[in-house]
């Protein structure tokens, strides 16, 4: 009989948890994510959205945060009307006190759902963030700032408070979201490539922290991704628009449902033996430099 094997640590409290599932014979892992609470920043539009709702159709029970609320509560809606369970937590991701404040309300659902015999396996997404082009001469200390508190301040902190209760758990998963721009250059992309190559940096640095004590910690890097801003930020600059889509060998532009394969991957069972990883979801771009 093919079955699949559970590896079991210990929390802090010992209590044995799974830390993965181990495929037996010819069994196929799992890339499913039932049983999984996603924790997911910027989810109220573009990717962080498109993440959310891949996640609860395969089986995930979600968590949405970024700053706008009426627009967490469309999704949530979406989520719910689709059969899936979601949770809404209004929050600045730059902000320390809101960061602490989700980690207080994301143990509570998890306290909650073991009292109904519900032991849900925690999963960050950061996907919170937003695009930045400009000349280096031209950058201010307030540029600076706001680039940097979001992609790399809170993804940090967004690590260190889900990673604490996960290592709590012995077992998690980590997805940050990197980009093509980690590790190429072009005009006016010198802040941005900073701060995402720091995201690179960061989700290598935690996954060798954390690997021994059950966390998994990746990203994915995509390429220019039609979200709503992007797309205007193109139909403003079709010149620019040109150039990049001449960069992509595959010959177009990502939707964010293009990157929904590798966030799942990376969030499900089938994925545990990968950690550390920066996967580039970006046509071709990366290969071609």
């Amino acid at each position: 009989m093919n079955c699949i094997r559970s590896t079991r640590r210990q929390d802090a409290r010992g209590s044995a948890l799974p830390i993965s599932h181990e495929p037996e014979g010819d069994a196929l892992p799992s890339f499913r994510l039932d049983g999984r609470l996603a924790v997911i920043t910027g989810a109220s539009d573009g990717i962080g959205r498109a993440f959310a709702i891949a996640y609860s159709r395969s089986g995930a029970e979600v968590v949405l945060v970024s700053r706008t609320r009426e627009k967490l509560l469309e999704v949530q809606r979406s989520i719910e009307v689709a059969g899936g369970r979601a949770h809404i937590f209004p929050a600045d991701v730059s902000k320390i006190d809101d960061l602490r404040s989700i980690e207080r309300q994301v143990s509570t659902l998890i306290n909650s759902s073991k009292e109904k015999d519900r032991d849900l396996a925690l999963v960050l997404v950061n996907c919170a963030g937003f695009g930045h082009t400009k000349p280096a001469l031209d950058i201010t200390e307030e540029d600076w700032d706001r680039i940097l508190d979001v992609h790399a301040k809170g993804t940090f902190f967004c690590c260190q408070s889900m990673g604490r209760l996960m290592i709590e758990r012995g077992y998690g998963k980590i997805i940050n979201l990197s980009s093509t721009w980690s590790a190429s250059t072009d005009m006016g992309k010198s802040l941005y490539g900073v701060a995402k190559a720091g995201v690179s940096y960061l989700t290598a640095a935690l996954s060798t922290e954390w690997a021994p004590l059950g966390v998994r910690v990746n990203a994915i890097a995509p390429t220019s991704t039609l979200t709503e801003s992007t797309s205007r930020t193109f139909r403003e600059d079709e010149a620019r628009a040109q150039k990049l889509l001449s960069r992509i060998k595959l010959g177009r532009f990502a939707e964010p449902s293009d990157l929904v394969g590798a966030a799942v991957f990376l969030a499900s069972p089938a994925s545990d033996f990968i950690t550390g990883h920066t996967l580039f979801v970006d046509g071709g771009w990366h290969a071609a430099l």
